[in-house]
Parts: structure tokens; C-alpha cells; sequence
């Protein structure tokens, strides 16, 4: 799974107007995946993930770990091979090959510093919604005995070895709760780290590196324990299917009026996805291989809803679950807490005919860390709106699959742009929609 080189950014006609029907599958999840194989950086013994999805996170990670002397191949479908018992020390020219590409490389840093007591420091790349900052990944580096150095703009981390620690993070931010575990597992001593996020991809993470030989402890108020180990060994790990992509497919049922069973979607990590959908007025079914998703008779309504971490409602359901409430009758409202430039897709979405107004203030049950730093990060959408054919330039992931969703609900032909981005997080996207009878004029 190597990335692919090209000159183009992806092209796609889609003509709207009909609902989706049909089956999708999903594979594993796009945020747990290459977290994963970082992981496996750890050890020297060979590691075997299943489940793998053909995303492009996938691929960089593959070659990022090929760059530093692994051995990355595809043992099956869907299986991959991972061994870096040949890893040597990042060089600067693999620093500067993946900075900014994604925003996993920078998870390297911790297997890098417990296995060779030095790492430079990679650039956080990933979509365009907000401020991820390296300095949450490089303080909580810090706190376990790494020093962090900068020769003429160019920093590195060095350390005499790794050491547990008591850390605790201002908010409980994925990427930061990742990096602690992933470099405190080597570390001597106990790590605590208190506001930690709890994500299923994180649960999952800390599944395959227990199986690893890793001693790791979640307790109920959000207290992640890491007891440091000597050494870690090789894993067969499957990696959990991919709820956000779920969501989407189930978001498009709802908006086309269409319905689609998921193969793969689990109930227990989409609980309040579920809830909300079926408040404005979708539905589902629960079965032992997936879930079907559809829009009830009555059609649909609006409703109120606050993003957050992990059990609330995920600020990547929230870009494709507005375009099911552009079709929800009365006045809907999306509080986002997460990333403060989650709503810069709404400006395209009003072009073909949606009516969402922004806003600085918090429209929520509470003040949020945005309130009062000028972000507009609440929408106020008034539905149900007809949509019609745009032209779109995609600026991100999860915008992204939403315009895609907005074009099949829209009457007429639209053009998307830059729709290589959705190979970040969706696979086989065409095929997919080819199987649900989505009407696509034409590719490039």
C-alpha cells in the first residue's frame, strides 16, 4: 500500500435527485489504523494487522515506516505485514519527506525516543479545521525526561532514557492521549495521565499494544495508567471498523431518503450518533453483521446538538449530519467545541440552496473554550431547504464526504474538486457509490 504519486486532485460528477440503496462494508477505522502501525515501532518482533482499509493514512505511515528501515507488505486482502526490527534513527530527510502530509508521523516521536533516545520533530499536517498544536505532543514528551533542542529552526528531542510521569492534559485531546501511551510503554516507572481522551480508536490502540505485553489501565473519570515495561513483542491485531464512516453512509440514507445497511457498524461506539438520528426522525435496525439506516415516513425535524469528545457527539458526524438536517423541517442548531474552523464548509452548502447562518456566539448548554475568541463555531440551519448543483473545490476530509452527500441529495449536476482528500479517510468512495445506484456522470 504505497502512496501513489499524481498530478491530479481528483474529479467527480455527480448528478442528485435519488435516493442511495443498497450495502456497503465497512474496514477498519481510518483513526485507529495507522495509530496502530506506529505501534509496531515499538518492537523488533513482526507484527500482522488485519482489517486494513485501502486509506491514504495507510499508505504514509507504510512508507514512513519503510523510510526509517522497516519492512511494510500486504500478506492478504485487507492484511498487513509490519517488522522494524531494521529501524534506524529518523534522519532529517525523512523529517522533511512526511512533515505536514498527516498528522501521524509526529506519533513516531515516542517509539523513536524509547528505542534510540532521539527523534526530530515533524510538522502536523491533517485537514484544515483548526488548530492542532505540536506543542501538546512535545510537553507531554517533556514531562516524561525528553529535551526538546532547536539548531536554526530545525528542533529535535533527545533523552537519557524515558520515565513515567504524572501528566495532565488541559483538554483531552486524541493526539496528545496517543503520544503519552505510545512512548510511556517503554518508559520506566508509572505514567498517569489524568483528562485523557477515551476514544474506541484509542481503546483499540490500547488493545493491541496490551497483546504487545504493554500494562495499561482505563478508569471511568478519564485516568489512563501506563505501567512500563522492559520490552514489547509482535501483535496480530484486527483493527475496530470505522464508526465516522458509518455515520456518513447513514447520514446519506437520511438525507437522500434512501436506505442503506452497513456490513461491519457497530451500535456500542455510534450509541449517541444513533440517538440523535433517530430524534430527527432517521432510523435503524441492529443486526449481528451491521446496521441498516433509513428516513421514517413522517420525514424529518430538527433537533439541538453539542459536539465533544468521546461519549458525546463526534465533531466528525457533525459536517455530514447537517446535510441531513438541511432537510429537516424547522430551526436546527450545531454547537461545535471541538475544532474552532469546523464550519468553513457551510459557505458552499448555502450556495446550492441550504439556508445556515454562523455564529460567534455559544449556542449551547454551556460556554465553550471558543466563546470568546471570535470563531464562528455555532450554525443555526433552517430546513427543509431544496438543494440544487454546484461547483465545489472539497477543503477537507469530512467536508468533503458532506458535499458529496449534498450533491446526491441536490437536484441537478454538481462538480467536486480536490477530491483526492476523501481517499484520506473513505475507501473504494466510487464502487461504494456505484453499489448504492449514485448517479456519477464522470470521474477523474
Amino acid at each position: 500500500m504505497t502512496a501513489a504519486t499524481t498530478v491530479s486532485t481528483g474529479r467527480m460528477v455527480l448528478r442528485g435527485g435519488r435516493p442511495l440503496n443498497g450495502e456497503i462494508t465497512l474496514r477498519g477505522a481510518k483513526n485507529s489504523l495507522p495509530k496502530i502501525m506506529v505501534a509496531a515501532l515499538l518492537t523488533g518482533e513482526r507484527c500482522t494487522l488485519r482489517n486494513v482499509a485501502g486509506v491514504s493514512d495507510v499508505a504514509i505511515v507504510s512508507d514512513l515506516i519503510r523510510a526509517l528501515g522497516g519492512d511494510v507488505y500486504e500478506q492478504g486482502p485487507g492484511v498487513l505485514s509490519l517488522c522494524a526490527a531494521d529501524v534506524r534513527p529518523m534522519e532529517r530527510a525523512v523529517l522533511k519527506e512526511f512533515s505536514g502530509k498527516s498528522r501521524i508521523p509526529i506519533l513516531a516521536c515516542g517509539p523513536m525516543l524509547a528505542r534510540f533516545h532521539e527523534c526530530p520533530v515533524p510538522s502536523l499536517g491533517g485537514c484544515r479545521i483548526g488548530s492542532r498544536p505540536v506543542d501538546f505532543h512535545i510537553r507531554a514528551l517533556q514531562d516524561l525526561g525528553a529535551t526538546l533542542h532547536d539548531e536554526a529552526g530545525a528542533a529535535y528531542l533527545t533523552c537519557d532514557g524515558l520515565y513515567g510521569n504524572k501528566i495532565h492534559l488541559e483538554y483531552p485531546s486524541v493526539g496528545a492521549t496517543e503520544q503519552v501511551i505510545l512512548a510511556a510503554v517503554l518508559a520506566k516507572g508509572k505514567t498517569e495521565l489524568s483528562n485523557a481522551a477515551i476514544e474506541p480508536e484509542i481503546m483499540d490502540l490500547i488493545m493491541a499494544l496490551q497483546k504487545m505485553g504493554a500494562i495499561i489501565s482505563v478508569d471511568v473519570d478519564r485516568v489512563i495508567t501506563i505501567e512500563g515495561v522492559h520490552e514489547l513483542h509482535g501483535f496480530d491485531h484486527a483493527a475496530v471498523p470505522d464508526r465516522l464512516e458509518a455515520a456518513s453512509w447513514a447520514s446519506a440514507a437520511v438525507a437522500t431518503g434512501g436506505r442503506i445497511f452497513v456490513r461491519n457498524a457497530r451500535q456500542v461506539d455510534m450509541m449517541t450518533f444513533l440517538n440523535q438520528l433517530r430524534k430527527i426522525g432517521g432510523d435503524f435496525e441492529v443486526s449481528d453483521d451491521g446496521i441498516t439506516f433509513w428516513r421514517r415516513e413522517a420525514g424529518l425535524h430538527s433537533t439541538v446538538i453539542e459536539t465533544d469528545v468521546h461519549p458525546g457527539f463526534m465533531t466528525d458526524w457533525q459536517q455530514p449530519f447537517v446535510i441531513a438536517l438541511t432537510q429537516a423541517a424547522g430551526v436546527s442548531i450545531v454547537h461545535e467545541t471541538v475544532y474552532e474552523e469546523r464550519f468553513g464548509y457551510v459557505e458552499a452548502l448555502n450556495r446550492m440552496g441550504a439556508q445556515i447562518q454562523l455564529y460567534r456566539e455559544c449556542l449551547g448548554r454551556l460556554p465553550c473554550r471558543f466563546g470568546q475568541r471570535n470563531y464562528l463555531h455555532s450554525a443555526v440551519i433552517v430546513g427543509p431547504t431544496p438543494l440544487h448543483g454546484a461547483e465545489i473545490n472539497i477543503p477537507d476530509l469530512r467536508a468533503g464526504f458532506s458535499y458529496v452527500i449534498a450533491a446526491l441529495t441536490a437536484e441537478g449536476t454538481s462538480t467536486l474538486t480536490n477530491t483526492n482528500l476523501i481517499r484520506r479517510g473513505y475507501e473504494n468512495l466510487i464502487p461504494k457509490l456505484h453499489a448504492l445506484g449514485a448517479e456519477i456522470v464522470s470521474t477523474e
